[in-house]
C-alpha cells in the first residue's frame, strides 16, 4: 500500500461509485470522509484513515460540519466528489412532482453546498480537484428521463461555470458521465413499467458489462494526473451501449 495522507471527500458513499471510490483510494492510503445518509454501510468497509458521517447533502450546515470535523483530523480537502444522486425516472406528464424536486434537492442543490464548502479554501491554496458527477443523460436527452435530464444537465453546466472560476487558482473542477451501470441508482425510480423498459433495453444491447469499479478507477486515475492536467469531462460508457 502506498502511503498518502491527502483529504478526500466522497458523498453518496454508502453504494455504487461511491462505495467503491472509497475502496479504490483506500488501496493507496489516502485519508477518506465518507458520506451518506446509510453510515452502516459505510461503517461496514472498515477503511483505515477513514471517517464516516449520516449526512443528508441538502442539509448544507450538517455537511460543511462534517467536512470540517474530517479536516481538522487529517488537512485540508484535496479532493471532493459530488457522488450523491437519486435517479426517479417518469413520464413529466404524469410524474409527482415531489419526485422532480427530490433529484433538483440532491443531484444540483447537494453538488453546489459540497462545492461551495471546498472552492474558497482551494482558490487561496491554489491547489485541489472537485469531481462532480454528473451522467451522459446530462449531455444526451432520453425518454422518461425528463426531470432526471434537468438535474444531470444542471450539473454539466454549473460545473463548466465553476471550472472557468477555479481555474486561474490552479484548481481542477471536472465532469463525470457515466452511461448505464449496474448500481442501485435505478432502483429509486417508482414506475415499474420504466424500470422494465430499461432492463429490456440492457438486454437489448448485449447487458451492460461496464462495473461501477471501472468508473471509480477511471475517476482516481484523473485525479492522480499531475495538478497541471485536467480531464475536463468523461463520459464513460459500457463498449455496446451506442446512446
Amino acid at each position: 500500500m502506498k502511503t498518502n495522507n491527502k483529504l478526500i471527500v466522497i458523498t453518496g458513499a454508502s453504494s455504487g461509485f461511491g462505495i467503491e471510490m472509497a475502496k479504490e483510494f483506500a488501496k493507496d492510503g489516502y485519508s477518506l470522509l465518507l458520506l451518506a445518509r446509510r453510515i452502516e454501510k459505510m461503517e461496514a468497509l472498515k477503511l483505515p484513515n477513514t471517517m464516516c458521517r449520516k449526512v443528508d447533502v441538502t442539509h448544507k450546515d450538517e455537511f460543511e460540519a462534517a467536512v470540517r470535523e474530517a479536516e481538522a483530523k487529517f488537512g485540508k480537502t484535496d479532493l471532493i466528489v459530488n457522488n450523491a444522486g437519486v435517479m426517479l425516472l417518469g413520464d413529466i406528464a404524469t410524474q409527482d412532482a415531489k419526485e422532480w424536486k427530490t433529484m433538483l434537492d440532491v443531484n444540483v442543490m447537494g453538488v453546489m453546498n459540497g462545492m461551495q464548502i471546498v472552492m474558497n479554501d482551494m482558490k487561496l491554496r491554489k491547489t485541489g480537484t472537485i469531481i462532480n458527477i454528473s451522467s451522459i443523460a446530462g449531455v444526451i436527452p432520453f425518454d422518461n428521463h425528463a426531470a432526471y435530464c434537468a438535474s444531470k444537465f444542471g450539473v454539466t453546466g454549473l460545473t463548466k461555470v465553476v471550472r472557468g472560476q477555479m481555474s486561474p487558482f490552479n484548481v481542477r473542477v471536472l465532469s463525470i458521465m457515466p452511461g448505464a451501470v449496474k448500481t442501485e441508482l435505478l432502483g429509486h425510480t417508482t414506475d415499474q413499467s420504466i424500470i422494465d423498459g430499461y432492463n429490456d433495453w440492457k438486454e437489448s444491447v448485449g447487458a451492460v458489462n461496464i462495473t461501477a469499479t471501472d468508473v471509480a478507477q477511471t475517476i482516481k486515475y484523473a485525479y492522480e494526473l499531475p495538478q497541471a492536467v485536467s480531464l475536463r469531462e468523461i463520459m464513460i460508457t459500457d463498449t455496446k451501449q451506442d446512446a
